[in-house]
Order: C-alpha cells, then sequence, then structure tokens
C-alpha cells in the first residue's frame, strides 16, 4: 500500500515542501530511505521503528521504502522522523489516510515516541505561507497548509507568529496519530505578538552611566542614526566597551518583519531556545577574537549562519579588532557593504543576510598607552607601524566613523564632571533623524543613510562650494579614496538629519571628515593625540 505525508526542509533560509511517500511491499523485511538522505534522515529508521513499537503500535513486517520527493534535493536533520512514522502508520492503515490530506507534518521522535523540537521551524512555516497565498493568487483549490501545520510543541510558538497557517502542538507520535483519526482534539497554539515586544523592551544598560566621551558618544549616536559602521580608538579602560556595548539602547526598536528575519535565522541554527516565539530585541553579538572566519562569517559543510549573520538587524561588536585573523577581518569587507553573505561550496551555494552595524574597538599601539597623558607608552615606532598595518586600507574604507576615544581625566572618573544623557533622550532623536530617512527613502529598497549608493549620494548628499573646499582639501591632505569620500558625505547626509535640516552645510562635512582617525594615521605612523 502507498501512503503519502506532506513534510518541510530547509535550504539556506528559504522553506520548501517535502512529500514523504510511504511503500509497503512483499518480501523481506527491511526499511531504506531514498531521496538523497543524510546520516540524519538515514537513521531515522531506528528512531521510527523504536517510537512506533513504544507508542504501542505494530511494526510492519514487510518491504518499507521511503521516498523523500523532490528527489534531487540534499535532505538534513531529524525533522522527517515524525512524517515518516505517520506515513507508516498510513500505510498499515492505523491512520485514515484521507485524513492526511492538507496537513505538513515535522518533528524528530525520541525512541519512546515522544516528539522533540527541530531546527527551522519558522522558515518551514514561512515558506508554507508563501507556497499557499501563490497559490490562491493563482486560483488553485486546496494546497499546502489548508488543515494545519503539525510541528512538536517545543517549536509551537516560534512557528504560531506567522499568520495564515493553523499551528497544531504535538508532543508523541500517539498524540499525532489521535488528531490525525479525529479521536482527540489539540487546541492551535496561539501568540499575543503585542505582549512579547512589550516584554523585550527592558535595558539595564544605559548611556547615563558612561562618564565623559562626549564626542565618542556623539559619534554612536550618528551611527544609530544612520546606521554606520564605527572604529573606536584608544588606550585600556578609557571606555570603549562601555560606549558600544550601549549602542542598541539608542537603535529604533524591532519591527515585526525585522523580528521575524532574525529570529528565522536563530531558528535555522538551532539557538532559539525551546518555547521561545521570537526574537524582539535587536542582537548584540560579541564573538572572541580567536573566532575563526568561518565562526565569523558561516559556512561549514553544511552551510549555517556566522556571527555576521546572527548579528543581522543588530550590531556586530569586534573587541581587540587587530587581533582577529586576518583573513576572517578580510571576510568582511563584502558583507559591509553588500549587507549579504553568500556561502559556496561544492554542492552548494547558501545566502544568509547580514545587515549589521559593526562596531570594532582596538588600542593604538600594542601596550595601549600611545598619547595618554599620564602612561608613557613603550612601544618602538617599528611596533606600532605594525600593529595598525595589522588592518587594511580596504577595510578601514569601509568602515564610516574612526573615533577617538581618549582617557578619561580625574574629574571624569570621579564623577564630577557635568552629568551624561540617557539612552532615551539620544534615542528620540535618533528616531526623529530615522523617520526623515524614512520619508526620503519610500519607494526604494534603502532605509538608512550607510545604505546609500552612489547614485544616491548624488542625489542626496549635495554640498555647496564651502563644503567642497572642505571636502577637496580633505582628499589632498587625508588621501581619501572614493569610497571613504562616499562615507564621508553619507555621515555629513546623517548629521544634517540629526540637525532636522534639508542642506548638508560646512560644519556637518567638517565634523564627518573628523571621524576619520585613521585616513589621518595611514601611511605613517599612527598620531591619534
Amino acid at each position: 500500500m502507498l501512503a503519502r505525508v506532506m513534510s518541510a526542509a530547509v535550504r539556506g533560509m528559504e522553506g520548501y515542501p517535502v512529500q514523504v511517500e510511504v511503500d509497503l511491499a512483499m518480501g523481506l523485511p527491511s526499511f531504506s530511505i531514498v531521496g538523497l538522505p543524510d546520516q540524519a534522515v538515514r537513521e531515522a529508521k531506528n528512531r521510527v521503528v523504536a517510537a512506533i513499537r513504544n507508542s504501542g503500535y505494530d511494526v510492519p513486517t514487510r518491504k518499507v521504502t521511503i521516498n523523500l520527493a523532490p528527489a534531487s534535493v540534499r535532505k538534513e536533520g531529524p525533522a522527517f522522523d515524525l512524517p515518516i512514522a505517520v506515513g507508516v502508520l498510513a500505510a498499515t492503515e492505523v491512520v485514515q489516510v484521507k485524513r492526511l490530506d492538507g496537513f505538513v507534518i515535522v518533528g524528530e521522535l525520541a525512541l519512546d515516541g515522544r516528539v522533540e523540537p527541530i531546527t527551522g521551524a519558522l522558515s518551514m512555516m514561512l515558506g508554507l505561507r508563501r507556497r499557499r497565498l501563490s497559490l490562491s493568487e493563482g486560483g488553485a483549490k486546496g494546497g499546502t497548509g489548508e488543515q494545519g501545520f503539525l510541528v512538536p510543541a517545543g517549536n509551537a510558538n516560534e512557528a504560531a507568529v506567522v499568520n495564515g497557517v493553523p499551528v497544531i502542538p504535538i508532543q508523541s507520535l500517539r498524540q499525532a496519530v489521535e488528531f490525525l483519526n479525529g479521536q482527540a482534539s489539540v487546541e492551535q497554539a496561539t501568540v499575543a505578538v503585542d505582549a512579547l515586544f512589550r516584554e523585550g523592551a527592558t535595558d539595564e544598560l544605559d548611556y547615563r552611566d558612561v562618564k565623559g566621551q562626549h564626542y565618542a558618544k556623539r559619534a554612536m549616536e550618528i551611527a544609530a542614526a544612520g546606521g554606520h559602521h564605527v572604529l573606536l580608538i584608544g588606550p585600556p579602560g578609557s571606555g570603549k566597551t562601555m560606549v558600544a556595548c550601549r549602542l542598541p539602547t539608542i537603535l529604533p526598536p524591532l519591527s515585526f518583519e525585522e523580528a521575524l528575519e532574525v529570529t528565522t535565522i536563530h531558528s535555522i541554527a538551532g539557538v532559539l531556545p525551546a518555547g521561545d516565539a521570537l526574537v524582539t530585541a535587536r542582537p548584540f553579538r560579541t564573538p572572541h577574537h580567536t573566532s575563526t572566519a568561518v565562526s565569523l562569517l558561516g559556512g561549514d559543510a553544511s552551510p549555517r549562519p556566522g556571527e555576521i549573520s546572527f548579528a543581522h538587524q543588530g550590531v556586530l561588536f569586534l573587541d581587540e579588532l587587530v587581533e582577529f585573523p586576518k583573513r576572517a577581518l578580510e571576510g568582511l569587507r563584502e558583507p559591509l557593504e553588500s549587507r549579504l553573505i553568500s556561502v559556496a561550496r561544492a554542492k552548494r551555494s547558501v545566502k544568509f543576510p547580514a545587515l549589521f552595524q559593526l562596531v570594532a574597538a582596538m588600542n593604538p599601539c600594542p601596550c595601549g598607552y600611545l598619547g595618554h597623558p599620564r602612561r608613557a607608552c613603550r612601544c618602538t615606532p617599528l611596533q606600532i607601524h605594525r600593529y595598525c598595518r595589522r588592518l587594511s586600507g580596504p577595510f578601514l574604507d569601509r568602515v564610516d566613523l574612526h573615533v577617538e576615544v581618549a582617557a578619561l581625566s580625574g574629574e571624569e572618573l570621579m564623577g564630577e564632571a557635568s552629568p551624561s544623557e540617557s539612552s532615551a533622550a539620544i534615542q528620540e532623536r535618533v528616531l526623529k533623524a530615522r523617520a526623515v530617512q524614512h520619508q526620503r527613502f519610500l519607494g526604494t529598497e534603502l532605509r538608512t543613510n550607510a545604505q546609500l549608493t552612489h547614485r544616491g549620494i548624488r542625489r542626496w548628499c549635495q554640498v555647496n562650494q564651502e563644503g567642497k573646499a572642505l571636502l577637496r582639501a580633505a582628499i589632498e591632505r587625508l588621501g581619501l579614496s572614493a569610497r571613504a569620500y562616499d562615507r564621508v558625505l553619507k555621515v555629513a547626509r546623517t548629521i544634517a538629519d540629526l540637525e532636522e535640516t534639508q542642506e548638508i552645510l560646512p560644519n556637518h562635512v567638517a565634523e564627518a571628515i573628523q571621524y576619520r582617525a585613521m585616513d589621518h594615521a595611514w601611511g605613517a605612523l599612527p598620531k591619534f593625540y
């Protein structure tokens, strides 16, 4: 007898349908799976047989053949356990075949029949919704997911944030069989999305806690307003990490669509905690400087997201920047501009989103005290030169703001200076600047000034003759490349937006040029102070 069960899988970031076909034939008892299964899928036969037996059902003593279609696409992971078990029971008429129509089933089986959580449930759900919408627009009746999406109870919340397909949480194989036969009812999973965003709105960090460093905080405000990348340069203990870690507190809150993108990445990588529905706070990733290029960029034999994708719609903080492997830093060059990472392997190529803000921190020299007002630098000029040369010119060109973070004075350390501004006050200005950009870029794919293309710069970043004179002097004295020149104009555009002016004024250009500290030092020895 033949039975068909609809399931789903993930390829890269996209969910797609998979049909599980089960055929029982005469012959010696055997259990084979075809359709390009990986090792985890091939091992499903052992889990399925044990789960069926331990759930109180008979295992067929016939030749069992499982086909996973489309057969031309490699199938990975244990998510096909539950649909294979249901298909086997449908082929033996334990499950009514007609009841399977319109249901999509995924889940990993434990040996006792429990259904364990899987990775990528949200991607599968989004894929099913897109398929359903395309079928309805094409005039087709019925279609994938018409009745419901049977998922492990641990994945029900993340799948339920997507409207359009009923989500049925399943805890065991027996419960799935009884539900499909109409012998038991299971309450659909629902999620209050608004409540999730309210719960995730609290943050203990605040720029009010940062003493002094008004110049650095001004740069972080500009970075947040325009989505720019930042490099912080200063001695140990000057507050670089404190300034960087508080950037998410002044960024705009995640929208629902952005939260879906972030959650999808965490889901397919298996780092979304079981039972969680949605990532509602902007990610802040801090990989150690011993991280490899693969862990930072993504890849491996079966391509998976890296840190730059986990930081999508958030912040990637690279502390001790020059200590990162050169291969990893140079690999960041393309994603910093394209906001996408393409991982190519011999048999497949996968694209992961990487729309993140880079915030990096480094010391000005190996000992860290070059230019410190109270501590002497012990490095030789050659050591300083080699230290700074670990960062290539093409990489630095792609960082919009190079910010000097000076050592704090005694008055600032003791808290006797003027109190710092709160994150809420800074965020209010950032939101106003983002609203200006939203209106400016209506009808385009652009969202922030940092995403401006060369054509957009010509259209929206015009400066007067005095501003052009400043730019011309910067090109001659600092040796700005074409890319660095464009970034100065983008930053100037953001500064004008923060001041709520349509025209980019000479003072906006002058401030933007100040945030090119590494260009000031490039070509000889560093002269940050």
